[in-house]
């Protein structure tokens, strides 16, 4: 479960999650407090309430630590595949929220709440998307088997020193697979051998669950173990730099077997990637490599060697015009933008991949009536949504992209990147009340509780608001107060 590897000091200054799973219990000397109750050991579950501020406050300090990718189509994408797994689940009522995190290792993460990340560097290195299919519907089985809570349960079998250290251990883990490795090994009178069983048992379920989800999603179920032994090739090839996903998940010859045994026994069936999953792939790929122009050099030559090959041939053209147009090279950018929709004059990727070229180059007018179109076509798309309404914003034009961004709320609840994208436009009409407001929504969701309350009491102080506005500060100040004391109580 882990997905970055940082600083290790800024990292273990917080020891983020030990503290609000087990409030003061660091600074506890009786031996007789019990951890929290978690729930039911036979259901291996705590109560919804506490999972849900764990997620909340979890996802925080996410957002705090790392850098999650805020490209509106590799969200899409990513939601996109994550959802329609979780459709074919056993516990489909349960929330998630997935993304993909800007780190070019293999890695990936199951938090509480659902919460699921996937490096970029899964996607990059998966040769097919059910190869990815597999990692993200494992992810899926640890959330909907309860793995979190069950681990939690183990440690309640231990004396308080020892459980406390065990679940710091397990969750420094998800911070820095090497600093959790660290921790476990260091802990006095914790039988390790169990620990690792135990970890290993609920991998198998995973694998098992997962790849069952797999076959249900319409996805190959194959797709599991054949990532698994591309994974044992790249170890082999490297001992010293071996993927972050074999310390944080362990992977056995015999737990690979099994699961290419598992996928076996369904029907062999063909499954083609997805057009979505092409597109975003090449994107990331000229996202992760620093130097435009080795992103350009190492396209234009995977141009070369599939001129036969029509339906890839286009996605890496995909890939190259976004390469091309990161070095300002507009006029091979267009070039290849000109072939793709040559190919599909309708393809949202290929239209706003057409408007961010305009854009790039202040050709505003020209901008706007490609977004104008693909608005007409696609009204939900929310790439499109959030690009058109920056256009709008670029030529001054605030009022029609508040407009825009309203359509947005009838389908999409808001993130950072709308939250931010509305302040801006607030602050462009001159609405300072509403701007600060949506300000202070950011900070918050930023992990930034503190400076949340502090910008609505300033609000407060300065402005003179309507009832209705007045009524929504002191409302959320209130909620925001209690999730400051929560945080404060926990050492968070």
């Amino acid at each position: 479960m882990c997905f970055f590897n940082k600083n290790y000091k800024k990292i273990t200054k917080k020891l983020i999650l030990l503290y609000f799973l087990l409030p003061n219990i660091l600074l506890a000397a009786d031996e007789n407090i019990v951890l929290p109750d978690f729930g039911d050991s036979s259901g291996g579950t705590f109560s919804p309430s506490y999972e849900r501020r764990l997620s909340q406050m979890f996802l925080k300090q996410i957002r705090r630590f790392s850098t999650i990718n805020t490209d509106p189509e590799v969200e899409l994408y990513i939601q996109s595949l994550g959802y329609n797994l979780v459709s074919n689940s056993d516990n489909a009522k349960q929330s998630f929220k997935f993304m993909v995190i800007n780190d070019p290792s293999i890695n990936a993460f199951a938090g509480p709440g659902g919460i699921i990340g996937i490096n970029s560097g899964v996607i990059l290195h998966s040769g097919t998307e059910s190869e990815l299919a597999g990692v993200v519907a494992h992810e899926i089985a640890h959330v909907t088997q309860k793995h979190l809570a069950r681990a939690f349960e183990e440690a309640k079998r231990y004396s308080l020193p020892t459980a406390a250290a065990m679940i710091g251990a397990i969750i420094m883990a998800t911070q820095n697979p090497s600093a959790g490795q660290a921790m476990l090994s260091g802990i006095t009178g914790l039988n390790t051998q169990n620990q690792i069983n135990f970890t290993r048992e609920n991998e198998k379920e995973a694998d098992r669950i997962g790849i069952k989800l797999l076959e249900k999603s319409g996805y190959n179920p194959r797709g599991m173990p054949q990532f698994f032994e591309k994974l044992q090739k790249i170890s082999k090839f490297s001992q010293n730099n071996q993927p972050e996903f074999f310390r944080t998940h362990p992977l056995t010859t015999s737990r690979i077997a099994d699961a290419r045994s598992r996928a076996e026994s369904y029907t062999k069936k063909q499954f083609e990637n997805s057009h979505a999953y092409e597109l975003v792939r090449y994107k990331l790929l000229v996202q992760t490599i620093e130097k435009p122009k080795e992103a350009i050099l190492f396209l234009r030559n995977k141009l070369e060697e599939n001129k036969d090959g029509a339906k890839k041939e286009l996605y890496i053209r995909y890939g190259l015009a976004y390469a091309y147009l990161a070095d300002n090279a507009f006029a091979h950018s267009n070039q290849q933008i000109k072939h793709l929709l040559k190919n599909n004059a309708k393809d949202p990727a290929y239209l706003l991949l057409a408007a961010k070229h305009k854009t790039t180059q202040s050709k505003y007018d020209d901008a706007l009536n490609i977004y104008s179109k693909i608005y007409g076509l696609y009204p939900e798309h929310k790439p499109m949504l959030m690009a058109y309404a920056r256009a709008l914003m670029d030529i001054g034009n605030a009022e029609e992209a508040r407009k825009i961004i309203k359509n947005y709320e009838r389908y999409h609840s808001h993130d950072l990147n709308s939250y931010a994208l509305l302040g801006q436009i607030e602050g462009m009409l001159g609405n300072e009340i509403e701007t600060a407001i949506l300000q202070s929504e950011f900070y918050y969701l930023s992990g930034e509780t503190k400076l949340a309350i502090e910008k609505l009491k300033f609000i407060k102080q300065k402005f003179n608001m309507n009832y209705y506005q007045e009524q929504r500060v002191i409302a959320r100040l209130i909620e925001l107060q209690y999730e400051l004391d929560l945080e404060n109580d926990i050492k968070l």
